[in-house]
C-alpha cells in the first residue's frame, strides 16, 4: 500500500479556512516533515491511526497525556460509570474530595490540592499562591524552560506586553552560581523559584537536574522564605506518584502537575504544603469545567492502574529498550545518536547534524514505516509500549536503512 495522505491533506485544506492558520499550537504538523499526518482518527494502547488508514506506534503519546495506553479499560470503565451519574454540574461530586485525598497521600510534600485543566493553569496558580503567601513579586526561572502559554511564560512575544514578564529573573539550569546571582537581583522581593525536574528544550539536549542543584534550590528557598515551585507537568507519574524530585530527596512547596493525571482526560493540579495553605486559600481562581467529575474518576482509575500494573517500572524498561535499540541500529549504519533525558521521555538527535537534515529524514522514513517520532522534541513512553518497542525497532531499522541510502553517513 503506497504511503499517501490524501484524506489528511483534504482535512488540512478545510482546517486552513476554519482556523486562522490551520491547526495551531503544539499539535500543528506544519513544521514537521511531509509524511506526518495532521489528523488522527483513532487510538488504542500505544498506537494511533490516521484517516488514510495507516497505523503508527505512537512515541509522542499525545505529547505526554497517554501514560497507561490509549483507551485503558479500567480508566474507560470509570469514565462510563461517572458519565452515567453526571459530569459538569452545579456542584462537584464527592469523587473530587476522594481524588484530592489520594493525591495528598501520594505526595510527600502535599497537605492540600487544587484542580484545574491545563499545565498553564497549574503553573500560573503556583505563582499566584507564592506571591499571595509571601507578599513579594519576583520569580526566578531557568533560561530556556517551558512553563506554558500564559503571558508570563509564553515563549512568543506576539501580543504580549513587556510588563507581563517584568517580575521574572532567569538563571542557568543546574548552575548554582547563576541561581545565586538571580536571587541576589531579586533581593527582598523574591516570591519563588519555579523549576522543572529536567531541562527539556527542543532542538538541544535534555539535561537532568543534579541532586546538588535540586538541594541548592531547596536551601535557597528556605533561606529567602520563598516558594520552591516544581513544574512537574511533563513528568507527572512517570517517575513517582508524588513529585518527581522526591527521587532526589527534595520536596517542593508547590507542585504543578498535569498531562498524565487522568490518562488523557483533561485535568491538572496544584499540590502544596501547609506553609502555603493560606496563600492558596486567599488566591481566587476557577473555571467552568474545573469541577467536572469525569476527569476525577479517570484520575482515580489512572492512579490505581499505575500502582496495580507496575506502570512506572514498565515505562522505564520500555524506554531503556528503545534507547539501547536505537543506539545499536544507528551504529550499525554508521551514524551516532545523541540521546538525552530520562528514558521515559527520550530525545535523540543525530551527531553532526546541525540543520537536522538527518533527523528530519529519519523521522520521515520512520513515519512511512509506522513509527511516530519527533525530530527535535522529546518523546514520551507509556506503559502499553512494553508490547510495542520490539516492533517499533523493526520499523526504525527500515528508516535507518533508507537514510543510509540517501545520505551515506554524512548530512
Amino acid at each position: 500500500m503506497q504511503y499517501q495522505l490524501d484524506k489528511d491533506l483534504a482535512l488540512r485544506e478545510r482546517a486552513a479556512t476554519a482556523f486562522p492558520a490551520g491547526i495551531y499550537g503544539h499539535m500543528s504538523t506544519t513544521p514537521l516533515p511531509q509524511n506526518y499526518p495532521q489528523f488522527i482518527e483513532k487510538a488504542d494502547g500505544g498506537r494511533i491511526w490516521g484517516y488514510d488508514g495507516f497505523e503508527y506506534i505512537d512515541l509522542l503519546c499525545a505529547y505526554g497525556p497517554n501514560i497507561l495506553g490509549y483507551k485503558h479499560p479500567k480508566v474507560e470503565e470509570a469514565v462510563r460509570r461517572q458519565m452515567a451519574l453526571g459530569d459538569c454540574t452545579t456542584g462537584p461530586s464527592a469523587i473530587m474530595v476522594e481524588l484530592a485525598e489520594k493525591m495528598i497521600d501520594n505526595g510527600q510534600h502535599a497537605d492540600w490540592s487544587l484542580f484545574c485543566k491545563n499545565g498553564s493553569d497549574a503553573t500560573t496558580i503556583c505563582l499566584m499562591i507564592a506571591r499571595a503567601q509571601t507578599g513579594r513579586n519576583k520569580i526566578l526561572m531557568a533560561q530556556g524552560t517551558y512553563h506554558g502559554v500564559d503571558p508570563w511564560c509564553n515563549w512568543s512575544r506576539v501580543g504580549i506586553p513587556d510588563e507581563a514578564k517584568a517580575n521574572l529573573i532567569t538563571f542557568k539550569y543546574n548552575d548554582s552560581a547563576s541561581l545565586e546571582e538571580a536571587a541576589t537581583l531579586a533581593g527582598d522581593d523574591l516570591a519563588g523559584i519555579i523549576v522543572t525536574p529536567n531541562l527539556h528544550e527542543v532542538f538541544v539536549t535534555q539535561e537532568l537536574a543534579t541532586a546538588e542543584f535540586a538541594k541548592k534550590v531547596r536551601s535557597l528557598c528556605d533561606k529567602k522564605g520563598a516558594a520552591l515551585i516544581l513544574d512537574d507537568v511533563r513528568c507527572s507519574y512517570r517517575f513517582s506518584l508524588g513529585s518527581t524530585w522526591e527521587t532526589l530527596g527534595v520536596l517542593p512547596d508547590l507542585c504543578a502537575m498535569g498531562k498524565t493525571l487522568a490518562n488523557g482526560y483533561a485535568l491538572s493540579a496544584v499540590t502544596g504544603g501547609d506553609a502555603f495553605r493560606d496563600g492558596a486559600a486567599k488566591s481566587f481562581t476557577t473555571g467552568s469545567y474545573w469541577f467536572s467529575s469525569v476527569a476525577f474518576a479517570a484520575a482515580l482509575a489512572t492512579i490505581e492502574a499505575i500502582e496495580a500494573e507496575d506502570a512506572i517500572s514498565r515505562m522505564h524498561a520500555a524506554g531503556t529498550k528503545l534507547r539501547e535499540g536505537l543506539a545499536q541500529q544507528a551504529n550499525s549504519y554508521g551514524f551516532t545518536l545523541h540521546q538525552s533525558g530520562p528514558v521515559q521521555m527520550p530525545l535523540f538527535l543525530f551527531d553532526g547534524d546541525p540543520e537536522f537534515r538527518l533527523g528530519q529524514a529519519f523521522c520521515n522514513e520512520a513515519m512511512k514505516a509506522g513509527v511516530y517520532l519527533h525530530p527535535v522534541h522529546n518523546m514520551f513512553i507509556c506503559a502499553a509500549h512494553d508490547k510495542d518497542i520490539a516492533e517499533a525497532l523493526q520499523r526504525t531499522e527500515l528508516a535507518f536503512e533508507a537514510v543510509k541510502k540517501q545520505f551515506g553517513t554524512a548530512a
